[in-house]
């Protein structure tokens, strides 16, 4: 049985992509993971999959002196990357991007271990940029994102298929939920400090009429006895959270906003500022709402009266309900593993 190493981590979003793709393969390949120390390593052995740590340097944004040992941590890292594919001896590296990622593909391309990455994001990320040329293919998400490389080539975004068909009725059973319209809320994968301090503020006046569900992140619960408001501070299973939504607010990482469009679920997106990230879930937000499939709310301008008239407005919004469910919101999973396939077969 041939192995393929993935790698990629530092955020959910770089991880739980990755699994679903393993679902796909992991009946025909030996799936390895190589990580950090953070939620990739818990996620992974959650699922079952096998992983090697291995500590990797990250670019602090606008912090030059705080990067000035970078390239003596790399050199360290790809280092203890190699010694990892050279006892795992993987055919095939499949990378997810972030900084995570960036010692396995070095070390796979002194070793002409062939890579592929993918790029979820409509404006590639530093990673994707500095390993592309080392890649065979650079798989996107967004089909303008694949023209921006020689060797980009358009899948669509990893969605893990265990999300769709769950049963409403009994997923807001699971959450102690009465069959109200519900309203989803998530913050990302470690929780948005500003979402949770604006809806705490509109909670009770919110469940006067529907449920709220709130992703909050880890550690940021709150006591209350709202009824109808539902507190969880991370989910394993999303099928059963989405399948209560009947509408949803998050913040606009790609994966999550493939997810939940896919489902059809009409969100207001509140990207993650420039001040706090390179821009990605602006302009991934940008691109749905051009397109007619979401709403869009400005985190500078959020005050808990404002979130509250948009999320009334959405439950009422014909127009992104007729939207969806036009819209061809593709899951890259089976693409993704026919380039998979391929490039294994290249090899043999």
């Amino acid at each position: 049985m041939k192995t393929i190493l993935f790698c990629g981590g530092g955020s959910a979003g770089h991880v739980i992509p990755n699994i679903a793709i393993i679902e796909e393969l992991k009946d025909r390949f030996n799936c390895i993971y190589m990580g950090t120390d953070g939620i990739e390593k818990n996620i992974c052995l959650q699922n079952g999959v096998k992983f090697y740590e291995c500590g990797t340097p990250k670019l602090i944004r606008g912090k030059i002196f705080k990067n000035l040992s970078i390239p003596i941590k790399l050199a360290k890292a790809v280092k203890r990357a190699g010694a990892i594919l050279d006892s795992s001896a993987p055919d095939l590296i499949f990378s997810k991007g972030g900084y995570a990622c960036v010692p396995a593909v070095m070390a796979a391309k002194k070793r002409g271990i062939p890579v592929i990455t993918h790029e979820s994001d409509i404006d590639p990320g530093l990673a994707t940029k500095f390993i592309a040329r080392r890649c065979k293919k650079v798989l996107t998400s967004f089909p303008q994102t694949a023209e921006k490389f020689k060797n980009g080539i358009y899948c669509g975004s990893p969605i893990r298929k265990k999300i769709f068909g769950q049963n409403r009725a009994e997923a807001l059973k699971k959450y102690g939920l009465n069959p109200r319209p519900t309203v989803l809320v998530l913050g990302g994968g470690s929780g948005s400090r500003i979402i949770n301090e604006n809806l705490r503020q509109i909670a009770a006046k919110l469940c006067k009429d529907y449920n709220v569900l709130h992703l909050c992140g880890r550690n940021n619960a709150v006591e209350t006895n709202i009824y109808g408001y539902k507190q969880i501070e991370f989910a394993e299973d999303m099928g059963s959270v989405y399948a209560c939504a009947d509408v949803a607010v998050s913040r606009c990482g790609s994966n999550t906003a493939f997810e939940l469009l896919a489902l059809k679920i009409p969100t207001l997106f509140i990207p993650l500022g420039n001040s706090a990230s390179r821009g990605d879930q602006i302009k991934n937000s940008e691109y749905f709402l051009g397109k007619g499939l979401c709403e869009v709310l400005d985190e500078k301008s959020m005050t808990p009266q404002l979130l509250y008239e948009r999320i009334v407005g959405l439950v009422n919004n014909r127009a992104i309900r007729t939207a969806l469910d036009k819209a061809d919101i593709i899951c890259g999973n089976d693409l993704i593993k026919r380039e998979v396939l391929c490039t294994i077969r290249q090899q043999s």
